[in-house]
C-alpha cells in the first residue's frame, strides 16, 4: 500500500475540472481509508469555483462548495508524488516536479461550453462523471487500497 502520497489535478483556471476531480479524490480517499492528501490548482487560477461545478457534484452527494481556486504556490507542488493535469494548457504550462508521476487527462472544458442553462448543466454533467470514473480508476490502478474494489 502506497502510504501518504500527496496527489494534485491541476488545470488553467482550478475552477471546474480540477475541483470536481478533488472532490471525487477525497470521497473516495475517505471511503477506502487511503492515507493520501488530495490537492487542486490552476496555472491561472479563477477567481471562484463555478457554480455549475457545485451543483453537479452536489447531485453525487458532494459538497465543494468550500473549496477554492488556488495556484501552484499555494499547494505543495514540489512534495507531489502524482500530478495530473486536465486540460492541455495545464499539461504544456505546469513545471515538473522530479520523482512525481505524471498523468494526463485532456478533458472538456465545461465553463467554456456556450448554451442554455440546461445544456451547460449537461456538459458538466458529462465532464464529472467522466472525472469519476477516471478518478476511481486511477486509485485503483495505483494499487492504494487492497480488498474492496467495489465503487462507493
Amino acid at each position: 500500500m502506497i502510504k501518504d502520497m500527496k496527489i494534485a489535478f491541476l488545470c488553467t483556471g482550478n475552477s471546474a475540472r480540477s475541483q470536481m476531480a478533488e472532490g471525487f479524490a477525497r470521497r473516495f480517499a475517505e471511503t477506502l481509508n487511503l492515507r493520501i492528501s488530495v490537492y487542486s490548482a490552476g496555472s491561472n487560477p479563477s477567481k471562484e469555483v463555478n457554480p455549475l461545478a457545485i451543483k453537479v457534484m452536489k447531485e453525487k452527494g458532494i459538497d465543494i462548495s468550500h473549496q477554492r481556486p488556488k495556484g501552484l504556490e499555494d499547494i505543495p507542488y514540489n512534495e507531489l508524488n502524482l500530478i495530473i493535469t486536465l486540460c492541455d494548457s495545464a499539461r504544456q504550462s505546469c513545471p515538473i516536479v522530479n520523482g512525481a508521476e505524471h498523468i494526463h487527462w485532456s478533458l472538456q472544458d465545461p465553463a467554456s461550453f456556450e448554451g442554455t442553462e440546461a445544456e451547460k448543466l449537461e456538459v458538466f454533467r458529462r465532464v464529472r462523471d467522466d472525472i469519476e470514473e477516471r478518478v476511481w480508476d486511477m486509485l485503483q490502478n495505483l494499487q492504494l487500497r487492497k480488498g474492496n474494489t467495489t465503487k462507493p
